[in-house]
């Protein structure tokens, strides 16, 4: 089983500095130069600018490369893939090519990582979220691969309450990509701060089954808000983009509605029609840039599992057009939460016994 770690975000924030040709040295396969270094990184089918997810994980590799001087093209690069097909001869791309790490973002990529890792032991290789979870929800994996998962229910906690709080209908909706474990955290922890603020509160849920289908985004979101829901959040990657369309065109119209944006602040995806009541910020930025920061230095945390929740900083809720009041609920709850005084569910079974003293 791997091991469970949980990161201070805070100071993660502060080494953002250049690295000395001697931690360049522990990390280099070669000749122990920073510019020997290579990291790659394969999408999943949302793509690089889904404004979601992958660009969040692409823009901490970014910055990793620039302040180290790599080559962007070969220093640090991307491969996009447009459907499933393509993950393997991407990321094997990367392998043959001796890169030092690689990336693959997104739980849809965890067989073709672990497929990898077997086939080339002496490269690394990390993995955005996971699927294949042991009996306490924990990602089992190899030595040379590292999982980056996040506690994203609890962010989702978060705007349940704050959207509860803001809802003029009493009825707001909920957006997924494919409906799995990872995505049904999202779910289930947004029902719950909903219903913990305001039991009555009607939450519509579905799942559009793509992380790449804006159009169907938008259908989904087109029906839940004529069924009266005036927020919706999404975790729908670049489906969830069709979703704010939707909201946009209506916003024109002069409906009040809104859209929760998730992993990064999608306060801009929102404009100019002003959509983004908040978002639920995944720093999967912060995970890629420090987890290759390691790399480059000797220190690859392999055969663990590093965890971001409210904790470390690595999820938390934009400001957004929440009011003062609202933050302040959203903080009282977080404080709840760490506390352990709540218990945020994360499946089905979990919500369903799911109450707040």
């Amino acid at each position: 089983m791997k091991k469970r770690v949980g990161l201070a975000l805070s100071l993660l924030l502060a080494a953002s500095t250049v690295l000395g040709a001697c931690g360049a040295e522990e990390g280099s396969k070669e000749s122990g130069k920073t510019s020997d270094f290579k990291v790659g990184m394969v999408t999943d089918e949302g793509g690089i600018d889904d404004k979601s997810f992958n660009q969040s994980a692409w823009e901490g590799i970014t910055k990793f490369g620039k302040e180290n001087n790599l080559d962007e093209g070969k220093g640090f690069k991307y491969l996009q893939s447009t459907a499933q097909a393509e993950y393997e001869p991407n990321v094997t791309k990367f392998a043959e090519a001796g890169y030092n790490l690689t990336y693959g973002i997104g739980f849809k990529l965890e067989d073709t990582i672990q497929k990898a890792a077997g086939q080339y032991p002496d490269s690394h290789f990390a993995l955005v979220d996971s699927l294949l979870l042991d009996e306490k929800f924990q990602p089992v994996s190899m030595d040379n691969v590292v999982t980056l998962t996040f506690q994203e229910e609890q962010g989702s906690f978060l705007a349940g309450a704050v959207a509860a709080k803001h809802s003029k209908s009493n009825k707001i909706g909920f957006v997924g990509g494919i409906n799995s474990p990872l995505i049904k955290k999202f779910e289930n922890g947004f029902k719950a701060g909903a219903k913990a603020v305001n039991p009555n509160v009607e939450v519509l849920a579905q799942y559009a089954e793509s992380f790449s289908a804006p159009d169907k985004g938008a259908t989904i979101a087109s029906t839940m808000y004529d069924k009266g829901a005036d927020i919706i959040y999404i975790a729908a990657g670049g489906t969830g983009n069709g979703v704010f369309t939707e909201a946009k065109n209506r916003k024109k119209k002069g409906q009040d509605v809104w859209v929760i944006g998730v992993d990064r602040d999608q306060h801009e995806e929102g404009m100019p029609e002003n959509v983004t009541l908040t978002s639920m910020v995944k720093r999967v930025d912060i995970a890629t840039y420090e987890t290759t920061k390691q790399a480059m230095e000797g220190k690859f945390p392999g055969g663990k599992d590093v965890v971001f929740g409210l904790k470390e900083d690595g999820i938390k809720l934009a400001k957004g057009n929440l009011s003062d009041e609202e933050m302040k609920l959203a903080d009282e709850w977080k404080a709840k939460i760490l506390s352990g005084e709540v218990k945020v569910p994360k499946t089905d079974e979990e919500f369903k016994s799911f109450s707040v003293k």
